[in-house]
């Protein structure tokens, strides 16, 4: 074999390569543009995403802390409503004491007086009082048993035969159960 044919026999391959690379690189540098287009896409859905997320999580947080602010403004009291019922029940004593002895009615229409004006007041700033009877079934949700003594009859067994302390509520929540004697 002559030079040239050696030559041109390593000429041609090389010649080859080059044109499978020069197509190589056109299929990649179009590949790469349209995976960097794919890759800008996809980037851009990500940041919806999370953005849409961050936006969602924000909305919740503004709902929760209202609606925390609105149940403390609604409990704020509670604290003094609780330190108050002492008091109540102190009245109610007095009045049931005073209904009973005849010479002090002067003194009943004071504290009658003094007693209802007080009970509006705490009524318009969300107290209520749970409303009890003698002769009520006992259910352990709703009362306080302070003790069982027998029944004075068959029929009020389970059932409530004293009230001991009236029971309150401050909204819908209650501060303190009524306490109770139950028959056994």
């Amino acid at each position: 074999m002559s030079k040239k044919d050696k030559d041109n026999k390593v000429e041609e391959p090389q010649v080859e390569d080059t044109a499978t690379a020069t197509a190589d690189e056109e299929t990649q540098s179009s590949g790469t543009t349209k995976s960097a287009e794919e890759k800008l896409e996809e980037q851009l859905a990500d940041e919806k995403d999370k953005f849409m997320r961050l936006f969602a999580e924000f909305e919740n947080y503004k709902k929760r802390t209202s609606k925390e602010r609105m149940d403390l403004f609604k409990t704020a009291n509670e604290e003094v409503m609780v330190a108050m019922l002492p008091i109540l029940d102190d009245f109610e004593r007095a009045i049931k004491h005073i209904d009973e002895d005849k010479a002090a009615e002067d003194l009943g229409k004071g504290v009658h007086l003094i007693y209802n004006k007080l009970m509006k007041t705490l009524e318009q700033k969300g107290l209520s009082k749970i409303e009890v009877q003698k002769g009520d079934n006992f259910n352990a949700d709703d009362h306080e048993a302070v003790t069982q003594i027998p029944a004075p009859s068959d029929d009020l067994k389970g059932k409530i035969i004293d009230i001991v302390e009236g029971g309150y509520k401050l909204g819908d929540k209650v501060i303190r159960f009524p306490k109770v004697v139950i028959g056994q």
